[in-house]
């Protein structure tokens, strides 16, 4: 971990930087009054290797080089922002925990087996993961379990959530997130009543089930609705995010809540103390 200062501010390193998120969290950080961008990593091969950050998005240079030595990045660093794929995110939890710094991970589609592979990492240093960073989609996540434990089974509950053409998995982090909480407020197992796939003749919905809908098209950002439908009446709690920016200032919120933790495995909700 870097040597810190009196006036240091803490050293964030991103990985992925030229991904459209990657892009969007180096340009949150170097925006932050309370963080520095301490390094860029992208995959070997990149065009941008070797030059500075700032100039490969186009702008000025600001005396970070883009590398694919993640390691040597991370021993320059206090915490890493990994918003990649769930191989490279096992891979780079290893490396934050030899180099004991904060991990946030934003990566989504990670199987239950690929995160039980960050228990390692976790034992030695914190490491905060959540399928959504952002303020609001936390908010939302509590108030589905709370009105889930609140209505019993009269009320079907659909998850609907739409993203940009681009994405790749589904459904997304943030609607299995809203899943759980949904399955929690009931005391049910989410795996024993998730819904995934209605094609052909499904017969009637089963009740008790939570049901599981995607929407892929053109550039939109992430819309959540948790559905609690009824005989005569609904209720709909809905989150909208028009700025992918308030995923990437969630995330350095949780790199900088994370200085002086101890190791462990947390999520937002710790980060921000609901």
């Amino acid at each position: 971990m870097a040597e810190q200062s009196g006036s240091q501010k803490p050293g964030i390193v991103i990985v992925g930087a030229m991904g459209r998120m990657g892009q969007m969290l180096c340009k949150t950080v170097m925006e932050n009054d309370n963080a520095r961008l301490a390094g860029a990593v992208e995959r070997s091969g990149n065009a941008a290797i070797g030059q500075d950050i700032g100039t490969a998005m186009g702008g000025a240079a600001i005396g970070v080089t883009v590398t694919d030595d993640a390691a040597a990045a991370f021993a320059a660093a206090d915490a890493v922002i990994d918003f990649t794929a769930p191989q490279a995110t096992i891979a780079f939890s290893q490396l934050a925990a030899e180099a004991g710094i904060v991990h946030v991970i934003g990566t989504t589609g990670m199987s239950d087996d690929e995160i039980a592979q960050l228990s390692p990492a976790a034992a030695k240093t914190p490491i905060v993961r959540a399928g959504n960073m952002s303020l609001g989609v936390n908010l939302l996540v509590q108030l589905t379990k709370k009105v889930a434990a609140a209505l019993d089974e009269d009320f079907d509950i659909e998850i609907i959530e739409s993203h940009h053409h681009h994405k790749v998995d589904a459904p997304s982090g943030t609607a299995l997130m809203l899943g759980e909480a949904a399955a929690e407020g009931r005391g049910v197992a989410l795996d024993a009543v998730s819904d995934r796939a209605r094609d052909g003749i499904t017969g009637a919905r089963k009740r008790g089930h939570i049901g599981f809908h995607a929407v892929r098209g053109g550039d939109i950002v992430g819309e959540h609705d948790v559905l609690f439908a009824a005989q005569g009446e609904r209720i709909v709690l809905r989150h909208l995010a028009t700025d992918r920016a308030i995923f990437a200032r969630g995330a350095i919120k949780a790199a900088l809540w994370g200085q002086g933790k101890a190791a462990g495995a947390y999520d937002m909700l710790d980060v921000l103390g609901l």
